[in-house]
């Protein structure tokens, strides 16, 4: 009989699915020619179907008219989940975008595979809320209801460092204590445990809600931000003196999940009031072009790129020609590595909490494993080898060590 459970691994900014076959993970391919798709969804203006993956970015790059949303799972346990709002000339509530991207992906793997799925093993992060039981119990309960309203009769949950760990098994020596830094787009989470014959031993678990998407941010409100006016001032509308420029508009603006809402006609009205007391006018009228023309995803989308070329040792620029011909702020190695300092100090307490709750010694880890897309920026895998200097660094599937553990955890 086919088993009917599926592997599913909802992340920040991609997923994946897989089965067991034949006792070895099975990845399916939910888009065409590809094992994983962009965690993404776009509505367009005039009605019909609503597209993800791949299918919703090229609809964003196209100019194509319509709502592009992505980074849907960072809003899990807040109140913004089940708000409603008009999209696409219709309400819904974020909870049901997520539950019509979790029926697709379902629909998709049933066509690849030739059978039907009734239950889900999905990953989680350990902490979707850092030190907020209730907000992390709420987001777990928010996307159990989401499956349950995908289509699926029954969802259990794995952490996904332990996803990662399991995947990893045989990637070290017999008997090897490994430590999992799996870093996603909007948690990171960590796994100490025990290979050996029989399987792998959890040790401990710990995560905290900072990924890719909190890194994007930072870059954002450090190198492209200030081209809009962050920063600036404002002239006082009764007397003299000056103001500092509001910083919430720019911080949603650099928040994946948060650039839909800013698209307003309060939000507008805001930003061309500060543009009319702007001291440097030129650049909030940037900001009011942003909003006006609905800039915001392109934005996001060039940081992500001027972040990933500094990572790879480059000097680069943020290009955003789309707001302003010739605008294209800077960024190097050393103007990233400043914008991210706060999030590699969070890393690297976390990393070694993590071995704190396991009653591991650093020297005692023989294998650091990285997983997750973030994970690929290089100060995580230099704070991973100064924490553990007697390790030996691997690194699993960036993409699908936690689909391919989820896979094998389906045997239990």
């Amino acid at each position: 009989m086919l088993d009917d459970r599926l592997a599913i691994d909802f992340g920040t900014s991609n997923s994946a699915a897989a089965i067991l076959h034949d006792g070895r993970p099975r990845r399916i391919a939910i888009e065409p020619g590809a094992e994983t798709l962009p965690t993404a969804v776009f509505f367009p203006a005039q009605g019909g179907a609503m597209r993800i993956g791949a299918a919703a970015a090229e609809a964003l790059i196209q100019g194509a008219e319509g709502r592009y949303m992505r980074a849907l799972k960072s809003v899990l346990g807040t109140a913004l989940f089940h708000e409603s709002r008009l999209i696409a000339g219709k309400r819904r509530t974020l909870c049901d975008i997520v539950a019509a991207f979790l029926a697709t992906l379902r629909e998709r793997a049933e066509a690849a595979a030739g059978r039907r799925f009734r239950r889900a093993l999905s990953g989680r992060p350990v902490h979707f809320h850092s030190n907020d039981p209730a907000r992390d119990a709420q987001a777990e309960a928010d996307l159990r209801g989401c499956y349950l309203a995908a289509g699926f009769d029954e969802v259990a949950f794995l952490p996904e460092p332990e996803a990662a760990a399991l995947a990893s098994h045989g990637l070290g020596r017999a008997g090897e204590i490994g430590l999992i830094v799996d870093i996603g787009g909007g948690t990171s989470d960590f796994s100490v445990f025990r290979s050996s014959g029989a399987g792998v031993q959890i040790l401990a678990n710990h995560g905290i809600r900072l990924g890719g998407t909190d890194f994007d941010q930072q870059v954002s409100l450090c190198h492209a931000m200030p081209a809009l006016g962050h920063g600036g001032q404002l002239r006082r509308a009764m007397g003299p003196g000056l103001l500092p420029v509001p910083n919430a508009i720019y911080v949603d603006l650099a928040t994946w999940a948060r650039i839909p809402f800013l698209y307003v006609p309060e939000t507008r009205r805001m930003a061309a009031g500060m543009a009319r007391m702007a001291v440097d006018r030129k650049a909030m009228d940037r900001l009011v072009a942003v909003l006006d023309e609905e800039l915001g995803h392109e934005l996001a989308f060039a940081v992500e790129r001027g972040k990933i070329a500094a990572n790879a040792g480059e000097g680069a620029r943020i290009a955003m020609g789309f707001v302003e011909p010739g605008l294209a702020p800077e960024i190097s190695p050393a103007s990233l590595e400043a914008a991210l300092s706060d999030c590699r100090r969070d890393l690297a307490q976390a990393a070694a909490e993590t071995l704190r709750l396991a009653g591991i010694a650093p020297g005692q880890v023989g294998s650091v494993i990285l997983v997750g897309g973030s994970s690929l920026m290089g100060f995580v895998a230099a704070e991973a080898l100064r924490l553990c200097p007697g390790a030996q660094l691997r690194r699993a599937g960036a993409f699908t060590a936690v689909v391919d553990g989820l896979a094998l955890a389906t045997a239990a």
